[in-house]
């Protein structure tokens, strides 16, 4: 989506579709199982536990920290990551919001 096209759609739609682009990778899929699996902040052990390379992976936190879905402190020379609770938990009612929406018109029929 072109950076002028944006301003056609709502704020709503647009977040959700940056959200949706965020996650829209497997190893992104997986960095977040980790993150949510292990309940705390992770430092160096996502190259162990998903076996891709660490420029692989910082690349893919990199992304999942520009859309906001994790948030990284730095701890020594190392940068710690975790799902940013606030962020999860307004995607989540974004999707679930459009799910619901989905599910409506399916109970209503189509086609």
């Amino acid at each position: 989506m072109g950076a002028t096209k944006t301003d056609l759609f709502t704020k709503k739609q647009n977040e959700l579709a940056k959200m949706a682009k965020a996650i829209a990778h497997p190893a992104r899929i997986a960095i977040l199982q980790q993150l949510i699996k292990t309940n705390a902040c992770i430092c160096g052990n996502l190259v162990n536990e998903l076996g891709l390379a660490q420029p692989t992976i910082s690349q893919h936190l990199k992304e999942l920290k520009l859309a906001g879905i994790i948030q990284g402190t730095v701890e020594g020379t190392s940068v710690c990551y975790c799902i940013d609770p606030k962020v999860w938990q307004k995607y989540q009612q974004f999707f679930n919001d459009f799910f619901v929406a989905v599910n409506e018109l399916a109970e209503g029929g189509c086609c």
